[in-house]
């Protein structure tokens, strides 16, 4: 399995951004996770491949929007009102037994990509 995330940048606040993970190989679980200077990293997001179903953190719901392409292998993130404390650097993380639905944990997940930065400004 190989992922590829991309489409961070710099954004003001209350600005989008989506990124993008592409993936190769067979997963079922794609999460987002997140990790800012001095901090543990977070699970941000997580789609199954079976159903569909999501998962977002209670830091970003109603905010961000998970949601995957099939026929182009990847999965988005789209990150909207986004926040200084948004800022961080996104991974993509998958797993091909993984049903996510609740508290991810990056232990979970046996496949990385490489980090985009999100930079916020206020």
């Amino acid at each position: 399995v190989q992922l590829q995330a991309s489409g961070g940048g710099l954004v003001q606040a209350g600005g989008s951004l989506r990124l993008s993970c592409a993936t190769s190989g067979f997963i079922h679980a794609i999460g987002w996770f997140r990790q800012a200077p001095g901090k543990e990293r977070e699970g941000v997001s997580c789609i199954n491949r079976s159903d569909d179903s999501t998962y977002y953190a209670d830091s970003v719901k109603g905010r961000f929007s998970i949601s995957r392409d099939s026929a182009k292998n990847m999965v988005y993130l789209q990150m909207n009102n986004l926040k200084p404390e948004d800022a961080a650097v996104y991974y993509c993380a998958a797993d091909p037994d993984l049903y996510c639905e609740d508290h991810l944990s990056a232990g979970d997940f046996t496949s990385w990509g490489q980090g985009t930065l999100v930079t916020v400004s206020s």
